[in-house]
């Protein structure tokens, strides 16, 4: 199930009959699914921290990379890729903690964001390749996640 169900709920002070039935309260009750909401907004946060300690390494221990700066896909030395990394995990593990708020706002940045993690990394991917993948399979994880089960987060949080 991908949709949250709308179950109708009698009020208290209304008597349980038909006339008053179409009167009765309703509200959203969460599926399974929920928790890949959940699951996507701890993902970004681990993906923000993933994004930040790629950055640290790029501006402080350059040599740890397999290839020189000049053999990546888009050259740029890695002090830019560090800076790169280290703002783009900072908002992504921002957007990763509204998204646990429940916010709607979150999931709509967070899904551009995973993808633009994804291509960050694609561009990264020689330099470091097996971190790279991982990171890359963790962005479109959390995609699916908020696109084929988003609106059920907010529903989870009434």
């Amino acid at each position: 199930m991908s949709e949250a169900h709308r179950i109708p709920i009698a009020t208290a002070d209304a008597p349980n009959s038909d006339a008053h039935s179409a009167e009765a309260a309703t509200r959203m009750t969460s599926t399974a699914w929920t928790g890949w909401a959940t699951f996507a907004g701890v993902m970004l946060l681990l993906i923000g921290c993933f994004h930040a300690i790629a950055g640290f390494v790029a501006l402080f221990r350059q040599s740890y990379y397999v290839i020189p700066d000049s053999n990546l896909v888009v050259t740029v030395s890695y002090t830019g890729w560090g800076w790169v990394h280290i703002i783009g995990g900072i908002a992504v593990f921002a957007v990763g903690l509204g998204l646990l708020a429940g916010q709607t706002w979150a999931r709509i940045v967070a899904v551009g964001l995973a993808g633009l993690s994804a291509l960050l990394n694609i561009a990264f991917l020689p330099a470091w390749p097996i971190w790279s993948a991982i990171v890359i399979t963790l962005d479109v994880i959390v995609i699916y996640a908020l696109t084929v089960h988003g609106k059920e987060a907010q529903a989870g949080s009434r």
